[in-house]
């Protein structure tokens, strides 16, 4: 099988040489500001570039670009490995007419409106929200529902461009800032709770693998104010692991999820105790969460994820290697040294360190939960005083 995979971001260097160790011929597709990153070269049999802007132009770029690749090299799948490539990918499997997830089931995993609404369609919890379409609903929206509220992109990742606001004035100052742009944000309201995000690999529209985490520090706070960023897996068999394995598995099945990876948010609001669907995407979770994942399970999801479409597009059995039950916890942060030495951190749960510039972070894994946030703590007090950026 020859596999497609676009990337405008450095990541999924693992799905590539599990793909190719498959047997298969992989293209990479990304951007020519990463043309120099260490992809695993010997994993890729060629690579393109395109513009990284999910824009028509660029779509009829793409078209032009793969219908002269097929003119010689069949493209049995087409594959995304980022978030902002989703779109990229459902865009080229319908008009070339490629076998997987299409323009509409992509929609529910990129855009933050459209998950919200196909979410509330099935029965799922979430924080009341409204588009910013129509003047009067944003209104009777601001009139009915308590703030504060946040102004989310519907297509960014993470916690880019989340703005909040705390009254109606506030409201419209930043959506008259919008401008006619407008229409790409949504309004919801903020609950005040504990994060957490459910990282999971399906098959044929059956969850495989599951594992359960609840951030200490979550993106948005690390984005919005600073700190350290820092998550670990839930208690095995917990009420919350349960009743998040189960949320998770309702809003894969009501969103069409067959077979991917996937990583999902959910809140535990303060208030009323109750778990709120955030959102969630088709792919790995980022920032090194892939990593601590494997340590507590012993599953590589960009590995097993690249098994999963292989067997797939070759109608072939797939059987998933038996997952270890470890604790782990994950914690990066910014710092002030281009080249931090975290050597200092050398408790022997310490297994993983981050190899970035202007980043420090570690992964620690432990037959132990409460001695994996023993450690995160400890670790985040020291990471602010001695190396905070």
């Amino acid at each position: 099988m020859t596999f497609l995979c676009i990337s405008c971001y450095f990541k999924g260097e693992d799905f590539l040489s599990a793909c190719k160790a498959a047997g298969n011929t992989v293209f990479l597709v990304t951007v020519k500001e990463l043309e120099n990153e260490p992809w695993p070269r010997e994993a890729i049999d060629d690579i393109f570039f395109i513009e990284e802007e999910n824009s028509p132009q660029n779509y009829a770029n793409m078209v032009k670009g793969l219908a002269w690749i097929m003119r010689e090299r069949k493209i049995d799948r087409v594959v995304a490995l980022d978030d902002f490539d989703v779109e990229k990918a459902a865009y080229l499997r319908e008009e070339f007419r490629i076998p997987g997830m299409g323009q509409t089931t992509a929609r529910l995993f990129r855009d933050k409106l459209a998950m919200r609404a196909k979410a509330a369609e099935a029965g799922i919890r979430i924080p009341p929200f409204t588009a910013l379409f129509n003047d009067a609903e944003i209104n009777e929206y601001a009139r009915t529902v308590p703030a504060p509220w946040v102004v989310k992109p519907r297509a960014e990742a993470s916690a880019t461009g989340i703005r909040k606001v705390h009254n109606a004035e506030q409201l419209w100052e930043v959506i008259n800032e919008l401008g006619e742009d407008r229409n790409q944000y949504l309004l919801e309201q903020f609950k005040p709770g504990d994060v957490y995000h459910v990282d999971a690999l399906t098959k044929d529209g059956k969850i495989l693998f599951v594992r359960t985490s609840k951030y200490l520090s979550t993106p948005f706070e690390v984005t919005q104010g600073g700190g350290v960023f820092r998550t670990h897996i839930l208690e095995f068999g917990s009420e919350e692991d349960e009743a998040l394995k189960t949320m998770n598995k309702q809003l894969l099945k009501a969103f069409g999820m067959q077979f991917s990876a996937s990583h999902t948010e959910f809140i535990r609001a303060h208030e009323d105790g109750e778990f709120y669907f955030l959102e969630t995407a088709s792919r790995v979770g980022g920032a090194h969460i892939a990593e601590m994942v494997e340590f507590s399970s012993g599953i590589n999801l960009w590995g097993e994820w690249a098994n999963i479409e292989d067997a797939k597009a070759k109608d072939i059995k797939y059987k998933l290697p038996k997952a270890r039950k470890d604790y782990a916890g994950l914690l990066v942060s910014l710092s002030r040294f281009q080249h931090p030495d975290s050597s200092s951190f050398n408790d022997e749960e310490v297994v993983w360190r981050i190899n970035k510039d202007y980043h420090i972070g570690m992964i620690v894994q432990s037959k132990s939960r409460e001695r994996v946030l023993e450690l995160l703590d400890n670790y985040a007090h020291r990471v602010v005083h001695e190396f905070g950026a």
